[in-house]
């Protein structure tokens, strides 16, 4: 494992960005998922972490700063990748290591996360982070 770095990225990141996004999401068009990215970037609460091996961007996650009644200020991250190419070598431990003191560091009680349902080495993963199971993730599709 080389160097590793960890950084806030922005819309200049945007193909980077995309590449990672896209193996998490394989059947959505990168024009799709880039124009979200884009979108995602006008919230003031979101965050994009990026995790480096030199100055290859190998891990990415969105982050949002919250507050809820039940944890207070937290940050929720979700769509968290490490490149396909790498995955159960260290990086995602690695990687969670320096979201949380990022969380830390900016006064967030919690970090909380969805995964889906099918998703059961992500489970293992996060089980092994030291993270609990609270509830269900509802959706709803709402008719246009």
């Amino acid at each position: 494992m080389k160097e590793n770095s960890f950084k806030i990225l922005t819309e200049k990141d945007l193909s980077k960005i995309s590449k990672l996004t896209k193996q998490l999401n394989p059947d959505m068009p990168i024009a799709q998922l880039e124009n979200r990215q884009l979108r995602m970037f006008e919230f003031a609460n979101y965050k994009c972490f990026g995790f480096f091996e030199g100055t290859k961007l190998v891990g990415v996650s969105s982050g949002w700063i919250t507050v809820k009644l039940y944890s207070d200020k937290q940050l929720e991250i979700d769509n968290v990748i490490i490149d396909n190419a790498i995955q159960s070598k260290g990086y995602g431990k690695k990687f969670m290591q320096e979201i949380e003191a990022w969380a830390k560091a900016n006064d967030c009680k919690t970090v909380e996360l969805n995964t889906y349902v099918q998703n059961g080495r992500s489970h293992k993963f996060y089980f092994n982070q030291g993270y609990d199971i609270l509830g269900f993730h509802f959706q709803k599709h709402l008719k246009t």
